[in-house]
């Protein structure tokens, strides 16, 4: 794993719980000295009291690793300010409403920025019926290649997952569409405005 709990986030939310080094170690099943290892940096608590650690405090394991309490403060999600992640390790994508911690294959994923597009990854579009036809003049090779194409609207995200050495085109309903999407797996996520 890239990220570990550290010693740090173990006694703040430790004290935020307002227990003691004895009482969380009792909730545990480990000695006091244990956890005043863990808080101190001398050492760090196994990955099987990941979750019972968690439980203890009140807190999600992803919650944990991540050092901060999430907070769902969009009461109404806009999904013009959704965040794209793509794991590296899998290609896995995935798409949030807003602000998340995302793990994918035993890593924290980073929210991508997306980019207007240059002149290799200019995003086409046609209207056909109540359709985008999407397309790329991009290379879908097995090193190089488009991973998918998305449309957000307000009302969601369409996402189509393409593959090395077949076509980068889609087809997306055009219903209150704003932004087209498409992800490089070299150069990044680009986006355009309908």
């Amino acid at each position: 794993m890239d990220r570990y709990v550290t010693g740090d986030v173990i006694r703040r939310l430790r004290e935020s719980k307002k227990l003691t080094q004895e009482e969380l170690a009792g909730k545990l099943h480990v000695t006091s000295k244990a956890v005043s290892k863990w808080e101190t940096g001398r050492g760090y608590p196994d990955v099987s009291l990941l979750e019972p650690l968690a439980n203890a405090l009140d807190i999600s394991v992803i919650e944990l690793l991540s050092g901060s309490p999430i907070e769902n403060r969009n009461i109404s999600a806009n999904m013009a300010r959704g965040k794209f992640y793509v794991c590296p390790i899998c290609g896995n994508a995935i798409r949030a409403a807003g602000e998340a911690v995302i793990s994918c294959c035993g890593i924290t994923l980073p929210a991508l920025e997306s980019e207007e597009p240059d002149e290799e990854h200019l995003i086409l579009r046609q209207v056909t019926e109540d359709e985008y036809y999407v397309t790329m003049a991009h290379p879908m090779t097995k090193e190089h290649y488009i991973s998918f194409f998305a449309a957000a609207s307000d009302m969601g995200v369409q996402f189509i997952k393409l593959y090395p050495e077949g076509p980068a085109e889609a087809r997306f309903k055009i219903d209150r569409v704003r932004h087209l999407y498409a992800y490089c797996n070299r150069h990044g996520l680009f986006r355009v405005r309908v």
